[in-house]
């Protein structure tokens, strides 16, 4: 499987792509599952934990994650569009140990598409940033990394069933 990502520093965006061998049904479970996604978002030495998952418009969910010392990073999401098979759309942010939004380096946005293509789906997570500060300071925490290390799991995963 290929993973690719994108930084776009004049548009604020940073854009993760990956080819799936599932279908477009298949791909989907891979985020309307929250037991699925936290499987994969986040890089293997960083896994998820969803405490709260509402997969509906406007619905919350809570996250952690965890890394290799116990240390915990919290983070919330606000589902602001949902067409499912094709399309989640979030807010996130990072949030306090109870799931509110703690206002640390603002919120983001994330577009998550889905679109069949001849081998299988193609899953892209197109992220947008407040302000060139913010993608950077991301950017220094790792986060195209991240994402291109969370999304090299997908296969996995989706060899499973």
């Amino acid at each position: 499987m290929n993973v690719t990502s994108h930084t776009d520093v004049e548009a604020l965006t940073l854009t993760t792509t990956a080819e799936l061998s599932a279908t477009l049904e298949r791909s989907w479970q891979l985020v309307s599952d929250p037991r699925q996604l936290e499987r994969w978002w986040g890089p293997p030495e960083w896994p998820s934990t969803f405490v709260k998952y509402e997969f509906e418009d406007g619905g919350r969910a809570h996250y952690y994650m965890q890394g290799p010392d116990g240390e915990r990073i919290h983070g919330w999401w606000k589902f602001t569009s949902i067409v499912e098979p094709r399309e989640v759309s979030i807010e996130d942010g990072f949030a306090d140990e109870h799931g509110e939004p703690s206002g640390d380096l603002g919120v983001t946005t994330a577009r998550l598409t889905f679109e069949p293509i001849d081998a299988g789906t193609r899953l892209t997570i197109h992220s947008g940033f407040e302000s060139a500060e913010q993608l950077e300071e991301m950017k220094k925490m790792g986060m195209e990394e991240g994402m291109r290390e969370a999304m090299g799991q997908l296969q996995a995963i989706l060899d499973e069933s």
